[in-house]
C-alpha cells in the first residue's frame, strides 16, 4: 500500500488515527472484563450483567451517527482529540465511585459510550488521505484499532488484582490524555479537504437515502456486531458454559479479539483485490457454519476453540470488507455521515446478542438458541450479499 499524497504523511496520519481508535476502544471495553466481578459483588442477575456491558456499546453505536456527521463538518483533526479528552471524564467517574452500584455503572457506562464513536471519526479521516484503490486496505488497517478491546481483556483484571479497582481506569485516563495532546499537535486533515457547505442535517438525511448506507448497515450489524457481541460477552459465556476461571476466560477472549483484529485489514486488502462481495460471502458462510457447531457446546479443546477462532477470523475479515464496500460506493463528501450510520448499525448489532444470550440462558440454561439465531442471520446475510449487494457493485463498476 503506497500513500496517495506522495509523502509519508498518509502513513503518519493512518498510524495516529489507528492508535487513537485503539485507545478509545480500550476505554470503551473497560467494563466487560469486570462484568463477572461486578455480578458477584453487587449481586447482579445474568441479564443485569449483560445490560452493564451492553450499555456502552449501544450509546457508542448510536452516537456514531452525529459524530460521523460532525467529522464531515469539522474534520478528524478536531474530533479525534476532542472525543479522546471527553472520554476521560466517564473513565475517572467509574474508577473513583461509579463502580460501587449498578446505577453508577450504568450512568458511567452510558457516557463511556462516547469512546465508541471514535470509529466514525477515523474512517472519513483516513479515507480522505488515500486514493480509492487503496482505501479498503487503509481503512482495514485503521479498523485493526478495534484491538483496543484486547488490551482491556488482557490487562483490566490483572491491574485490578495488583492495584485495586481504580487502577485500570486511572491508567486508561492517563493514556487518553497523552494521546489527546499528541493528536492535537500532530493530526492534520488531508490536503484539499474542506468542510462541506451543505448543512449537517441535510447531509445526514442524504446519506440515509443512499442504498449503500442500508446495504452496508445490514452487513456490518452482522459482521462487526457479532465481533462486538462476543468480545464483550465471551468471558461470561466461557465461565458459564465451560466453567473457566475469570483470568482464563479473559485471556481466551483476548485471543478471539486479536485474531479478528488481524483479519480486519486482511479483509480490506483482499477486498481491494478480489472484491468485497467475495470476501463477505466467505466470511458470512464461515460464521454461519461455526455458529451451528458451537450451538451444540462441543468440547472446548479442540472443536470449540477452532469454531470460535474461525468465527473471529471471519467476522474480522467481513468487517474490513464492509468498509471497503463503503469506500467504493459512498460519495466522498458523505463518507463520514454514511460511516456514522453504518457504524451505529454495527454497534447495535453487538448490543442485542449479549442481552439475548443472557436472557435465554436465564430461561433455558443453554446458549444453543442464541447461537442458532446467529447462524440463521449470517446465512440470510450471505443470500443478501450474493443478490442485492452484488448487483450494486456491478452497477458501480459499469459506470466507472
Amino acid at each position: 500500500m503506497s500513500g496517495g499524497r506522495g509523502t509519508a504523511a498518509p502513513y503518519l496520519m493512518l498510524g495516529l488515527a489507528t492508535v487513537g481508535f485503539a485507545l478509545n476502544f480500550w476505554a470503551w471495553a473497560l467494563l466487560s472484563p469486570l462484568g463477572p466481578r461486578f455480578k458477584e459483588t453487587l449481586h447482579l442477575t445474568s441479564f443485569q450483567q449483560a445490560l452493564l456491558v451492553a450499555v456502552p456499546v449501544v450509546v457508542g453505536s448510536v452516537g456514531r451517527i452525529p459524530v460521523g456527521a460532525l467529522t464531515d463538518r469539522y474534520g478528524g483533526r478536531v474530533m479525534f482529540p476532542l472525543i479522546s479528552a471527553a472520554t476521560i471524564v466517564p473513565v475517572l467517574f467509574l474508577g473513583f465511585g461509579g463502580h460501587r452500584s449498578l446505577a453508577g455503572l450504568l450512568v458511567g457506562g452510558f457516557v463511556l459510550g462516547l469512546a465508541g464513536t471514535s470509529f466514525a471519526v477515523g474512517v472519513p479521516f483516513v479515507n480522505a488521505w488515500f486514493p480509492p484503490r487503496q482505501r479498503g486496505a487503509a481503512i482495514g488497517v485503521f479498523g485493526a484499532g478495534m484491538g483496543g478491546t484486547a488490551i482491556s481483556a488482557l490487562t483490566t483484571v490483572q491491574l485490578v488484582d495488583s492495584g485495586g479497582i481504580a487502577t485500570p481506569f486511572v491508567v486508561t485516563a492517563v493514556v487518553l490524555a497523552v494521546y489527546a495532546v499528541v493528536a492535537f499537535l500532530l493530526l492534520r486533515d488531508a490536503p484539499g479537504w474542506s468542510p462541506p457547505s451543505e448543512p449537517t442535517t441535510r447531509r445526514l438525511l442524504g446519506a440515509v437515502r443512499l442504498p449503500v448506507t442500508w446495504q452496508a448497515s445490514a452487513l456490518y450489524a452482522v459482521a462487526f456486531g457479532g465481533y462486538v457481541a462476543f468480545s464483550v460477552y465471551l468471558p461470561a459465556y466461557l465461565q458459564t458454559a465451560y466453567h473457566l476461571g475469570q483470568a482464563d476466560a479473559a485471556n481466551r477472549t483476548a485471543g478471539f479479539v486479536l485474531l479478528a483484529v488481524v483479519m480486519r485489514p486482511v479483509g480490506g486488502w483482499l477486498s481491494d483485490r478480489v472484491g468485497a462481495v467475495v470476501v463477505l460471502v466467505w466470511a458470512l458462510g464461515v460464521t454461519a457454519v461455526c455458529a451451528v457447531v458451537q450451538a451444540f457446546t462441543p468440547e472446548l479443546m479442540p472443536l470449540g476453540t477452532v469454531a470460535f477462532l474461525a468465527m473471529a477470523a471471519a467476522l474480522g475479515a467481513g468487517s474490513g470488507a464492509v468498509f471497503a464496500l463503503v469506500a467504493l460506493l459512498a460519495p466522498a463528501d458523505r463518507v463520514g455521515s454514511v460511516t456514522g450510520v453504518v457504524g451505529a448499525a454495527g454497534g447495535l448489532g453487538g448490543f442485542v446478542p449479549p442481552l439475548l444470550m443472557g436472557a435465554l440462558y436465564g430461561v433455558f440454561e443453554s446458549y444453543a438458541l442464541g447461537l442458532a439465531a446467529l447462524a440463521v442471520v449470517a446465512a440470510a446475510s450471505l443470500v443478501f450479499t450474493t443478490t442485492s449487494v452484488r448487483r450494486a457493485t456491478a452497477t458501480r463498476a459499469s459506470v466507472t
